[in-house]
């Protein structure tokens, strides 16, 4: 199999479902940055070597600014994974990325400043992060869920504001009838601190950005794994619409800004009415947990075709440039890097520092 060993980290949802589903070897790995989320545990999907890690831990007891995010990545490629299939809850900030529906990410917009963000705290290392996910990895992803699902990719045909692509592609169903859930090639994730979520100025502004989705936990887990030269994917599952689109008072329908530049947060556009989810919000949290189990079932089914298409074609995943990502990263002079240092972090970069070992 080319060496390739999948790591997949499950976000809100889809870890509990598959922790649930999955049986294997559990290892608990130490690294230098102490324990990770929970143990890795080790199974076997079409003949290749997967390692699951639930991301906030058993009983979700890690908020996202505490998610122990090096030791994650640290612990994935200590165990020799090459790739890693990441899943995390997303809020809508578009009108087409509806609740239940799948995305695919292109691209980050990093919001988050409480989290260590690099591996390298002595050494000046700078890795490549100009698309920050992998588009080897992504196609695969997409390929899977075209493949035996009745899905097809076509343009959206609606004007657009994102950073990653004018027309995002949309896999849609072939059949006529409205879909449950669609899965889209593109988007532009904002990646916010929390835990709290956004105000609605701020959800404002993430759209004025070009941000299609708000999450909290794609940083630095994406960077990061970049830094650990593993080729790294989202599936974000989307549970609701961001707090820009609110319901009137009153009329069961929601009114949502332009997201035109010069617009006041505390004012649209001339309203636009949509159907909006319950104002209640105990029947809007029974929703979203609804919405996000969907969403985890759909996303465990895409995944799992992935990892099958990458069993019987390695080839299509193995070059991805991620692998390579530290070649020209490392700008300090290694000879002046601690040997100690060199050492502790040797599953990342050891192989470029020689016979220092």
């Amino acid at each position: 199999m080319d060496g390739i060993r999948i790591g997949l980290i499950g976000g809100s949802g889809l870890g509990e479902a598959m922790l649930r589903e999955t049986q294997g070897q559990r290892h608990e790995v130490d690294t230098p940055f102490g324990h990770p989320s929970d143990a890795v545990l080790e199974t076997n999907w079409d003949g290749l070597p997967v390692f699951f890690l639930s991301r906030h831990g058993p009983g979700h007891l890690f908020n996202p600014s505490q998610v122990p995010f090096r030791a994650n990545i640290f612990a994935l490629k200590k165990l020799g994974c090459t790739h890693v299939i990441a899943s995390g809850a997303v809020g809508s900030l578009r009108d087409e990325f509806r609740p239940r529906d799948l995305v695919v990410p292109d691209q980050v917009i990093d919001k988050t400043h409480r989290r260590p963000g690099t591996f390298y705290d002595k050494a000046a290392v700078h890795v490549e992060l100009s698309e920050p996910f992998c588009p080897l990895l992504r196609q695969t992803l997409l390929e899977g869920s075209v493949e035996g699902s009745g899905f097809r990719v076509q343009g959206s045909g609606k004007a657009e504001t994102s950073v990653s692509s004018p027309e995002p592609r949309t896999l849609n169903p072939e059949p006529s009838r409205e879909p449950s859930f669609r899965v889209h090639s593109r988007g532009c994730y904002v990646c916010m601190e929390g835990p709290a979520f956004s105000t609605r100025a701020e959800s404002l502004m993430h759209r004025l950005w070009g941000g299609d989705l708000i999450g909290m936990t794609a940083m630095p887990e994406a960077k990061l794994a970049r830094e650990a030269e593993m080729s790294y994917a989202l599936v974000a599952l989307v549970t609701d619409y961001d707090c820009w689109r609110r319901p009137a008072q009153g009329s069961g329908f929601g009114v949502r800004g332009s997201g035109k530049a010069g617009e006041s947060a505390s004012s649209a556009e001339p309203a636009t009415l949509n159907p909006e989810p319950s104002s209640d919000p105990y029947v809007l949290l029974q929703e979203i947990i609804a919405n996000l189990k969907a969403a985890s079932d759909n996303a465990i089914s895409i995944i799992r075709r992935a990892v099958a298409r990458i069993a019987e074609r390695p080839e299509l995943v193995a070059d991805a440039p991620a692998r390579r990502a530290l070649q020209l990263a490392i700008w300090s002079d290694k000879a002046r890097i601690p040997r100690d240092e060199v050492e502790r972090l040797g599953p990342l970069w050891m192989k470029y520092f020689g016979d220092r070992s």
